[in-house]
């Protein structure tokens, strides 16, 4: 048969979130053997019940038979050979009914005594020792939290003596209980098995012993098969007394051994301090700000893994990530109302933690791994002979190791005409150490010898306002398409304002445009850079989409880092197996002297999916695309409603023109007239200004003359 699935006895003084929840899985699988034994058990029991019903009714079948010789019918007669018969057919019948009473009897004893001693002893026990564990754990978590209560100012040595005392029984008692109710889970294992197949044998054998008319090949058949089965079921057993030995002497050995890690704060010399250690796991109590001058404590289940500090609280699948400890400092910390506290502080001092252990020897353990791994000692093939030669006497204070602008500083290339900042070429040192990265698709995507940028150059830093002032008033345009001049703020009435946190992992010149296979060659070429040169360190930023443009802006000051237009942002693409990853391409006007354009790819991290800033990305270029086109429509109506204004306009004149045309044409016509004389015999005189008006109308006629 195959292997049995264990819980690991050994593990269940650590009690950690990793046992919790594969005692999860076995509890599941208890209450799913449980509910499937009932559903047998109902079904064997009817088939019992059927059996016993089937045997009583033979039974009568042939007290009836019997009782026919002496029955008095009024219309029958004596009937010797009949009532012979019916007599032969009655002993026929009774011995059959004796075999159906044999087969009841086999039925209870082979098949319902071995499912109903598992269903109500075995089952039940589980659920017992269940109920008894979740007691003992609930009593060790309430002592563990009166200890951890104990005050440094009224410290009375009663109370912790008792506090310590009721420490030590709770403890004790969950581990003997919990080590008893693995032990229990561990062998249902194999009680299922028997529970399952030893029924069944029982009443294939008593129902083979029933049917002896049966073929005598047929009846082989069965009791080869069935000799198996028995055959297979005692070495279950055997294995599972076996095992029952096994577990019972690992709990003995354990109970020996783990007496002194009842105590919450052992005796150094007996349990001496490790010092040397570069992964370390186990409870403790995190202190959580609930107010200007309040906090609450949380126990939780910490562990390190690589150089992050991680948490995971009772029940979670995973843990999370609670602060890197890379090039941290760790310092033991005097609390108010806590003891065995200490606190790491971030290399940026802006993240602090305070934590408490729950004995000296614990806190002394947990600051040296800490220290350790601050000094990035795990990374090396022998971190604990390192950690041994390295580790100083004085564990109260940690110096962390030199900044990441120090390392950077180191990093950078011989100084040259480029701009200072954080470079490495891509077929310089980077091809050298790393020969996977030169491959045909990196040569083809990727431009020759361009620099990769693992750290923002914000432009209003002091090493840029030097560059400025020395460089004039005149714009400056960098390799990546960032220039110099202070950008226009966009409009505040933008269409969409959506903002990440994201991780700027790098940047570097590529060649094309056309496929996301571009970005997802820069990402694997920055990621296998940084991890050459150990380049762990991610500047964040805000990443804001609008409508106009993608801006990083640093999150402590507000201050725009770079900012992208968005007609320049021309593809936009996420991991393909890490979502969280996201890159995007930019293309320039022209950065370099010959006025080629220049195509640069970003890739960053967020702290969700980069699909959905993607698609923001990309909303934003729709939306940035229909607002140019109804501005053109508007600009085109704009022009068609001053082109008939215009008209008019022109309309307007002409008619004017005519008018003028026509009224001096009527004065013309007046002013060539001969003058009548007047009654009195004198002469009518013309005033200067019809002689005027005249002389105007003569001109407009032979201007028109003219024309025509």
């Amino acid at each position: 048969m195959p292997g049995i699935d264990k819980l690991p006895i050994e593990e269940t003084l650590e009690d950690s979130p990793q046992t919790r929840s594969l005692l999860g899985v076995f509890e599941e699988d208890a209450d799913a053997i449980s509910s499937y034994s009932h559903q047998l058990f109902q079904a064997m029991q009817r088939i019992y019940d059927a059996q016993n019903e089937l045997s009583a009714a033979t039974h009568l079948t042939s007290k009836l038979l019997k009782e026919y010789e002496k029955q008095r019918f009024p219309l029958g007669s004596d009937d010797e050979v009949m009532s012979s018969t019916l007599q032969q057919f009655a002993k026929v019948i009774d011995e059959l009914s004796s075999c159906n009473a044999v087969l009841s009897t086999q039925l209870a004893d082979a098949m319902m005594f071995p499912i109903t001693q598992f269903k109500e002893r075995d089952l039940k026990e589980i659920l017992t020792l269940k109920e008894v564990f979740q007691i003992a754990s609930n009593d060790h978590d309430t002592a563990i939290n009166r200890y951890s209560r104990l005050s440094k100012r009224r410290d009375n040595e009663k109370v912790r003596n008792e506090v310590m005392e009721d420490v030590y029984t709770s403890r004790k008692k969950q581990h003997q209980t919990m080590m008893h109710y693995f032990t229990a889970l561990n062998t249902l294992q194999y009680k299922k098995k028997i529970a399952l197949l030893e029924p069944l044998l029982g009443y294939m054998q008593a129902q083979i012993s029933f049917f002896k008319l049966g073929s005598e090949n047929l009846t082989q058949q069965w009791e080869e098969f069935l000799l198996n089965i028995g055959t297979s079921v005692q070495n279950v057993r055997r294995e599972m007394d076996t095992e029952v030995d096994v577990m019972q002497q690992t709990i003995q050995d354990l109970e020996e051994a783990s007496d002194l890690l009842y105590m919450p704060d052992p005796d150094p010399i007996k349990i001496p301090i490790n010092r040397n250690l570069t992964r370390k796991a186990g409870y403790l109590n995190i202190r959580n700000k609930t107010g200007l001058v309040s906090s609450s404590w949380d126990r939780q289940y910490f562990f390190t893994q690589g150089g992050n500090m991680m948490s995971q609280a009772r029940g979670d699948v995973a843990g999370g990530l609670v602060m890197d400890i890379d090039n941290c400092s760790v310092m033991a910390v005097d609390c108010e109302d806590r003891r065995f506290c200490f606190q790491i502080t971030a290399f940026d001092g802006k993240k602090v933690v305070i934590l408490q252990a729950e004995s000296r020897k614990d806190c002394e353990e947990w600051i040296a791994t800490i220290n350790n791994i601050s000094k990035r000692i795990y990374l090396s093939e022998n971190p604990e002979e390192i950690a041994a030669r390295v580790n100083q006497s004085a564990l109260d204070a940690v110096t962390p190791s030199p900044s990441f602008q120090q390392r950077h500083e180191s990093l950078r290339p011989a100084p040259q005409s480029r701009p200072k900042a954080s470079w490495t070429s891509s077929s310089g040192s980077v091809g050298s150490e790393s020969p996977a990265l030169s491959t045909l698709s990196l040569d083809a995507l990727v431009a020759p010898d361009t620099p990769i940028q693992f750290d923002i150059i914000s432009p209003v830093s002091e090493e840029y306002a030097g560059q400025a002032k020395s460089t004039g008033p005149a714009g400056r345009t960098n390799p990546f398409g960032e220039s110099g001049d202070t950008e226009s703020e966009e409009s505040e009435d933008s269409i969409l304002h959506q903002l990440y946190i994201v991780h700027f992992l790098g940047s570097m010149e590529v060649k094309s445009t056309e496929s996301p296979d571009v970005i997802y060659e820069t990402m694997r070429h920055i990621l296998a850079s940084r991890a050459i040169h150990n380049i762990f360190r991610m500047t964040e930023s805000h990443l804001l989409v609008t409508c106009d443009s993608l801006k990083l802006i640093d999150p402590q000051t507000q201050v725009t880092r770079l900012r992208f237009p968005l007609p320049s942002v021309v593809l936009c693409a996420t991991h393909q197996e890490n979502m969280r990853l996201f890159g995007f391409l930019l293309q320039t006007a022209g950065g370099r002297g010959n006025g080629r354009p220049i195509s640069v790819c970003y890739v960053l991290e967020s702290n969700n999916e980069g699909e959905k800033i993607c698609d923001s990305v990309g909303l934003a270029k729709q939306i940035a695309f229909h607002s140019e086109m109804d501005r053109r429509a508007s600009e085109k109506q704009k022009e068609l409603v001053k082109a008939k204004e215009k008209q008019q306009e022109e309309l307007s004149k002409q008619k004017q023109i005519e008018k003028d045309l026509e009224e001096q044409s009527r004065l013309i016509a007046a002013s060539t007239r001969p003058n009548p004389a007047g009654g009195d015999g004198q002469f009518l005189v013309l005033s200067n200004s019809q002689s005027e008006d005249s002389d105007a109308g003569e001109e407009v006629r032979k201007k028109g003359e003219s024309e025509a």
